[in-house]
């Protein structure tokens, strides 16, 4: 244990030009003065101290306008300071560390008052080290129920000689202070663009209701541990989100739309060009309306892209995330796999946090540190089909005793390993319109009468759990049926993607010469964290589709107050 002094954190990076006083390094030496006294002083009489204490601080500031029939309907700004505190009782072989919080204590004997998880947003040091003071004495004495909690279970349990350590020693600790990190939202700019570009959908009354939305958030990190880490960092975050909704003539809801993300405000689409992802989403939207249902199908499909993205994510990525693996509730698809072939040996499959961009896109799930002050890492997961390592957190999983740098987390939430920024690469790509022959000829040898093109995919979800199904789903939402005889392409709706993990990759024959990004948000155990997926189109011998649940839902009744039918002109009237 090294704990830092005040002279230390001030020395971690040379002064910044503006403003003269850094107040982040203020918070930073009221926390690593408050870990100091902890894992220095806190003990309760007859137990053991804690061997490792950290604390972790985020000032998140989110500012969004958002936008609805031509008027502004969001239109705020806040800033929250989170606290994390991880206290661990025991040893780096054998600590306190999976036990679940509500299953610590039973009945009565739990606390009647819970230590609040914010912090004070003006730096007041006294109130800051008052909060982290509440919340590591309370965070102490559950690691200590949770270590005896967790050594009664050994009672019960055979002893297991290839039991992983609970958690892992890394090498030097980090000492790292990012520069500040401009951030400004140009409010009355963006209120006219939202006005603008919401108001367009106004033209078309099938489309009944839309939204155009700007979000930017800008998160500052201080990370410190009784191991001598100290971290701080600054991230920023703007996204602008257009979605629109109509209905069929037979009910069924559909929708579409369009997400920027850049890490400036500068990056996002200027008005012309929110114009023209509001015309091209009215546009999917109209065709849709008239696309023809179809049947649930079996047989080949290309998922272009930004659709095998979200496969690969929900299919592979999940599965690697190396806290599942050593989980009994979690069906450890891959594990005791390393060295064994599980995906077509064309295929490679890394993980990147420290690439920032792919071809001038700015990518989610870029970062330095991970939530546990572990360097971010790129790590090859599978190599020419072949399992090479996991994503790791600080818990180890065997073969591996260190983290690469995984260790991912939204709020106050626990970090546990996560994706960051998936890479998908093939060994023998092939230009779009030799895979697009290469569907033909598999649609003909399996004797079906179409294949499908998945253009992209608006959601996924999986289930990894050792209970239930491993399964996954996807929501297509541009799907083209391409006919087996003449190659003529045509929309289609009314289905959704469906599958078992491994067979589905497994059938993967063929994957193209242009990945592209596909970036989003991520939810798991250990919150919502941006992500981003690098993947080419993918040729696949065999999906599933299933019907989606149709509502047959009648729409509005009356017309929209600002169409020409509202006014009683029958011709204005579908």
């Amino acid at each position: 244990m090294i704990p830092l002094c005040l002279a230390a954190a001030l020395s971690l990076a040379p002064p910044p030009p503006a403003p003269p006083a850094d107040e982040r390094l203020e918070v930073l030496a009221a926390m690593t003065e408050e870990l100091a006294r902890s894992a220095g002083r806190l003990r309760l009489d007859g137990y053991a101290p804690p061997y490792y204490v950290a604390y972790q601080l985020r000032d998140v500031v989110r500012g969004e306008v958002g936008g609805r029939y031509g008027a502004v309907f969001d239109d705020a700004q806040r800033r929250d300071r989170n606290l994390y505190v991880e206290v661990r009782v025991g040893d780096y072989e054998f600590d306190s560390s999976g036990v679940d919080d509500g299953a610590i204590l039973l009945g009565g004997d739990g606390p009647s008052w819970w230590a609040p998880k914010d912090a004070p947003l003006d730096g007041d040091a006294a109130a800051l080290r008052n909060a982290l003071w509440l919340a590591t004495d309370e965070r102490y004495k559950e690691a200590l129920a949770a270590y005896f909690k967790k050594r009664a279970r050994e009672v019960h349990r055979q002893a297991d000689p290839d039991r992983a350590p609970s958690f892992s020693r890394e090498e030097a600790p980090a000492r790292h202070v990012d520069p500040p990190l401009p951030f400004r939202l140009d409010r009355d700019r963006w209120r006219d663009a939202v006005r603008e570009a919401s108001a367009a959908f106004r033209a078309h009354p099938e489309v009944f209701d839309s939204a155009v939305k700007v979000v930017a958030e800008r998160q500052t990190r201080w990370f410190v541990s009784s191991e001598g880490a100290a971290i701080v960092t600054e991230q920023a975050l703007y996204g602008l989100h257009v979605r629109a909704v109509a209905r069929t003539p037979d009910g069924q809801l559909v929708e579409s739309g369009r997400d920027f993300y850049a890490r400036e405000e500068g990056g996002l689409p200027d008005r012309p060009g929110i114009l023209r992802a509001v015309e091209a989403t009215v546009s999917e939207l109209l065709a849709l309306r008239k696309a023809p249902a179809i049947d649930p199908y079996t047989g080949p499909a290309i998922l272009e892209a930004e659709a095998a993205g979200v496969l690969f994510h929900e299919t592979v990525g999940h599965r690697l995330e190396g806290d599942r693996l050593d989980d009994d509730k979690e069906g450890q698809t891959f594990k005791g796999q390393v060295g064994k072939r599980v995906l077509p040996p064309f295929l490679t499959i890394l993980d990147d946090p420290t690439l920032s961009s792919h071809e001038g896109v700015p990518l989610n799930g870029a970062y330095a540190f991970d939530d546990q002050g572990v360097a971010a890492r790129a790590t090859v997961l599978v190599r020419d089909g072949t399992l090479e390592s996991y994503l790791l957190s600080r818990k180890p999983v065997k073969p591996f005793a260190r983290s690469n740098g995984h260790g991912r987390s939204q709020g106050s939430r626990p970090p546990s390993a996560r994706m960051a920024n998936l890479v998908v690469r093939s060994s023998r790509p092939v230009p779009m319109a030799e895979l697009e022959r290469l569907l033909l000829a598999e649609v003909r040898r399996q004797g079906k009468p179409y294949g499908l093109v998945i253009r992209d995919i608006t959601g996924g979800n999986t289930n990894t759990l050792s209970y239930g199904y491993q399964a996954f789903k996807g929501t297509p939402r541009l799907v083209y049926r391409v006919d087996a005889r003449t190659g003529t392409k045509e929309l289609v709706r009314g289905v959704e993607l469906v599958g078992t993990p491994l067979s589905s990759v497994n059938r993967i024959l063929a994957a193209s010469d242009r990945p592209r990004v596909f970036n989003g948000y991520c939810g798991a155990e250990s919150g919502y964290v941006p992500v981003s997926t690098i993947s080419p189109a993918v040729l696949v011998g065999e999906i599933e589709l299933q019907r989606v649940a149709r509502a047959a839902e009648r729409g509005p009744i009356l017309p929209s107050p600002w169409s020409g039918a509202a006014a009683g002109r029958p011709e204005d009237r579908e």
